[in-house]
């Protein structure tokens, strides 16, 4: 990889780098000032072409990363960070969004591990129901835009306690006859990946490869562990524990609704994000109503139930029948 900018360096006479965010395999991303807008910061994302690359393969590139780049400038949304410009010096290019602040939810799943105690299960459906918002938008685009890279590290939790869905390295547009626009290759990470995203741009990716990763990325954040890899899944069937094997405390429907969303084949799994919303929260909104009671379970899940939780449930039941037939007479 090419030496990184400076800090006090200033790109394309606006971008102040301030230090470096992260970096990849063909990039890295920069905290900057924008000497334009006072007091703004900005994440600037640059990649990088190896002088090794053919230079149709780069300029085919670089028109893709322009058409993409100009498909998420027009994006608007509260769970997704603005692209406010992008542009091209020598070989790189720039991507310039607006800085979000906060921790990541990997570092939340990482705090919680050091302290021995689990992500609370409120917390994080109120993060699941931000994320499907986002990712319900993307796949409403024409043309569709899909994430492929979901994982607690590309979600960021702001100190107001928003969502904000991140780094766009791996998203792809589909187009019509199924063909795919691609600007950065990539496979996303191995724990978070449904089968069908290994093949790259060979295999055949739609929206349901957003709702494997987002299944993987919630089951993370429930067991503070990540998920088996999808072709671990797919040669040993059964061997990645449920859920409430790990907590117990995560109630039978929202177990039911991570899993089903992780279905190796996508044929099996919950077809949308819509659909993955449904099954998880039902009508509750825990962004408007925070402290409202948990989604109820619904009958499967109370005869998949444990032991335990199933005599808890006969006792709710015997209690209200007894209130019932009190008031009756």
């Amino acid at each position: 990889m090419e030496k990184p900018h400076e800090q006090g360096e200033v790109i394309k006479e606006r971008y102040r780098v301030q230090r470096v965010l992260g970096q990849g395999g063909m990039g890295r991303v920069y905290l900057a000032d924008d000497l334009r807008l006072s007091g703004r910061l900005c994440a600037l994302k640059a990649v990088v072409y190896g002088e090794n690359l053919p230079e149709d393969v780069i300029q085919q590139t670089r028109g893709q990363f322009q058409r993409e780049a100009n498909v998420l400038a027009r994006l608007d949304h509260p769970n997704l960070p603005k692209v406010s410009d992008y542009f091209s010096i020598e070989n790189r290019d720039y991507l310039v969004m607006d800085y979000v602040p906060g921790d990541d939810l990997l570092d939340l799943v990482r705090q919680s591990k050091r302290s021995g105690k689990k992500l609370p299960e409120r917390d994080v459906l109120n993060w699941a129901s931000q994320i499907a918002q986002a990712l319900i938008y993307l796949h409403s685009q024409e043309p569709v835009i899909l994430h492929r890279d979901i994982k607690p590290s590309n979600i960021k939790l702001t100190p107001s306690g928003v969502i904000k869905l991140v780094d766009f390295g791996l998203v792809k547009l589909l187009a019509s006859g199924e063909k795919t626009i691609t600007v950065v290759q990539g496979h996303g990470t191995a724990y978070y990946t449904p089968l069908e995203q290994y093949g790259g741009d060979t295999g055949h990716t739609d929206p349901r490869s957003d709702v494997y990763s987002f299944g993987a990325t919630l089951y993370h954040l429930l067991t503070l562990r990540p998920p088996q890899e999808a072709r671990k899944r797919f040669l040993n069937p059964g061997d990645m524990k449920t859920i409430q094997e790990v907590n117990p405390d995560i109630s039978p429907r929202t177990e039911r609704a991570v899993m089903a969303a992780m279905e190796v084949h996508p044929r099996n799994r919950l077809q949308s994000v819509e659909e993955f919303k449904r099954a998880l929260l039902g009508d509750w909104n825990p962004v408007i109503h925070p402290h409202a009671a948990l989604p109820g379970p619904k009958i499967r899940d109370l005869f998949a139930a444990s032991d335990q939780q199933v005599m808890i449930w006969l006792v709710v039941v015997m209690f209200l029948t007894s209130v019932l037939v009190t008031i009756v007479r």
